[in-house]
């Protein structure tokens, strides 16, 4: 398989006990997720990066993927992971955040950890996706976080410079899916969530913890960086923030 870059590609990091799912969101990478992974199991917890069908290759790729090959990918490594370690953490930014949400919603998860997760987003023209399919079989990025190597960090800022058109219908399906069964949700959860998040609706991670059935919650707002906060100037406030969440919440 030939990878947009080295940093796109799916990882794992041995270490303790207590295993961390990550997920990257949509037209992303590996290489969203790796500076955290790699703080995380600094700290102990042993990590691993999926890579999404479809995502980190070639756009051709992703527009032969849908949300039932992401979502089957999600849970097939939730439960791989279950079979080995003590706890099972998922934990996902944007696209991978809902993916985090239905698998802490139908299988049992010891937290969820949602990062700039979308319960609705800013784009007005995801409605409009199924038709204009049909015309435009990809929109490109005018400013998105490929374009953007002033607040994130290029090392590791690896996805698609566009999107296959007719995969809108896939993320929005994954968006609601996830935010209908937020009641399912009763593990530790903790939303992260930037109010410079130029990309999904401001409250949604109100509406996430909300919805949620978590005895445990926490919420973690960060100011004025982009999207994807993984590789923004914040991640180690947000690996030190995830790491002591998970402390407390798995032994407490």
């Amino acid at each position: 398989m030939k990878y947009l870059h080295e940093n796109a590609r799916p990882f794992f990091l041995e270490g303790g006990e207590d295993a961390i799912l990550l997920t990257h969101g949509f037209t992303g990478s590996c290489g969203h997720m790796r500076p955290l992974g790699d703080y995380l199991n600094a700290r102990g917890f042993t990590v691993r990066g999926i890579l999404l069908p479809g995502h980190g290759t070639d756009l051709d790729d992703m527009s032969k993927s849908t949300w039932q090959d992401w979502l089957n990918a999600e849970l097939t490594a939730v439960r791989e992971l279950k079979e080995k370690y003590r706890t099972v953490t998922v934990a996902g930014l944007s696209m991978g955040g809902c993916l985090s949400l239905i698998a802490a919603e139908q299988m049992p998860v010891d937290a969820c950890v949602t990062l700039s997760a979308p319960m609705k987003t800013q784009q007005k023209f995801t409605w409009a996706a199924p038709v204009a399919a049909l015309f435009v079989p990809r929109i490109m990025w005018q400013n998105g976080a490929v374009n953007d190597t002033r607040r994130l960090d290029p090392e590791y800022n690896i996805g698609y410079p566009g999107m296959p058109t007719k995969r809108i219908v896939d993320l929005n399906h994954l968006m609601k899916q996830a935010r209908k069964n937020l009641y399912s949700v009763t593990c530790p959860l903790l939303s992260v969530q930037s109010h410079g998040d130029e990309t999904i609706s401001a409250d949604s991670a109100d509406i996430i913890q909300r919805g949620a059935a978590s005895r445990i919650k926490e919420m973690l707002w960060l100011e004025e960086v982009p999207h994807v906060c993984t590789i923004s100037r914040e991640k180690d406030h947000i690996g030190q923030a995830m790491a002591d969440f998970l402390r407390k919440a798995l032994n407490g």
